[in-house]
């Protein structure tokens, strides 16, 4: 039924190519194994928020005080029903529910806590880090002065000792706990010891484990930490966009820092798709979900272990894990390519310590949030293991035949699933 929101007819009589393309990108999600560590399977009430009439309504400002009329009726109340379902979820002072993007959060807190050239510590991107964290060629690191922490060789996992070392040296203003490829838990008590002692404020970004924290299978950041920021469509399972949530203190200048100092206009419709997402993810159903994300993650990176990849850290306690190629005779971007040749879709990733340059690297990068929510869980991985060592190993034959049981198996946990035919 069309009630003036997502019309797939009217897009296919408008713009056929469009739509094409639309056909084309569903059937690649259904039929092959999505193993991005940062995507994820929108519900359809998610993205039938997003597709809604909302998108034609400018609301600069925030709920109470707009510069535009026309939004007490509907758009002010689902803004704060979705900074109010932020804030019940993650236990959380304040929320802001209108950055656009992991990045632009992050920018947001700069704004409001840092003067361009100030120090800042965080991760290394090599090591698993963020570009937003620091990266010259980010606008982070160009106004910043950053320094940056890793991992150790031996195990893999950051020493918390050098962190405050760096810290200690450093005297960072601002310091960031948070990654893109690490597979454990954060300390979070100690990186908040750490702040206090060189009086730095504490930022987590979380984006990438944040539905797990949603859902119960990992420790929160929010009780230790001064700012915490994430994006909404890996775990969360929610519309492309982000958050932040911060202590009462802090809460008038990283609004002030979202809009009017980074943003302009927000996108309510994808906050009606936000407060849907956070809704979702305070049921039963959804900490079972995030806890088969974790177990399926810790399966998936043992079975690869035991077919002869080196994962870092030795495994996995969240969503990911790193796998080195290298013993295979592949590089990364080899190892990726096959994979998707055999219906397999992750991606390559430099590891720690990695002697190949990133556009090749050493290392794949493997997550688990799309199959869990699929409805595969540890039993599965094994196979899944077994598909990607032979695509990543075999010749094209044997990517053929690896495709064909890849299509088997997805067909099993059907995403999106086909209408039954008439």
């Amino acid at each position: 039924m069309t009630f003036w929101g997502p019309d797939f007819d009217e897009l296919r009589a408008t713009d056929p190519e469009v739509a094409d393309g639309l056909l084309v990108e569903l059937e690649r999600q259904r039929s092959k194994l999505q193993l991005i560590a940062s995507e994820n399977f929108a519900s359809p009430a998610v993205m039938a928020a997003q597709g809604s009439v909302l998108t034609n309504k400018y609301a600069e400002g925030y709920p109470g005080r707009r510069y535009y009329g026309g939004c007490g009726e509907a758009i002010d109340p689902i803004e704060q029903l979705a900074i109010d379902r932020a804030k019940s979820l993650f236990g959380a002072e304040h929320a802001n529910v209108q950055p656009h993007s992991g990045a632009s959060a992050n920018l947001a807190v700069f704004l409001a806590v840092l003067q361009p050239g100030d120090p800042v510590l965080a991760m290394s991107l090599p090591h698993g880090g963020h570009l937003s964290h620091g990266m010259k060629v980010n606008l982070s690191g160009k106004w910043f002065d950053v320094a940056s922490y890793g991992v150790r060789e031996d195990t893999g996992r950051i020493d918390m000792d050098e962190v405050r070392e760096k810290a200690l040296a450093h005297r960072p203003k601002l310091i960031i706990a948070g990654w893109s490829a690490y597979q454990r838990h954060l300390d979070f008590a100690a990186f908040r010891s750490i702040a206090d002692e060189v009086g730095a404020v504490l930022l987590c970004d979380a984006s990438h484990f944040v539905g797990l924290v949603a859902g119960g299978a990992h420790p929160s950041p929010v009780p230790h930490c001064d700012i915490v920021t994430f994006t909404t469509h890996k775990a969360l399972r929610g519309p492309r966009g982000a958050m932040i949530l911060c202590r009462e203190p802090w809460a008038a200048a990283i609004d002030k820092a979202v809009f009017p100092g980074s943003q302009g206009g927000p996108l309510e419709h994808v906050i009606a798709a936000k407060a849907v997402a956070l809704k979702e993810a305070d049921t039963p159903e959804y900490r079972a979900y995030a806890r088969r994300i974790v177990d399926d993650a810790s399966a998936l990176a043992d079975a690869m272990i035991g077919r002869g990849y080196d994962v870092v850290s030795g495994g996995t306690e969240t969503h990911l894990f790193l796998a080195d190629v290298t013993p295979t005779g592949t590089t990364g971007a080899e190892a990726e390519a096959r994979c998707d040749e055999a219906g397999i879709v992750l991606n390559k990733n430099a590891i720690p310590f990695d002697p190949l340059p990133p556009a090749k690297a050493s290392g794949i990068r493997i997550g688990t949030p799309c199959l869990a929510t699929q409805g595969m869980g540890p039993a599965e991985m094994p196979t899944v293991a077994d598909l990607i060592d032979r695509a990543v190993r075999g010749d094209e034959a044997e990517r053929r035949a690896v495709r064909a049981e890849v299509g088997e198996l997805v067909g099993r946990f059907p995403v999106y699933p086909r209408p039954p035919a008439s």
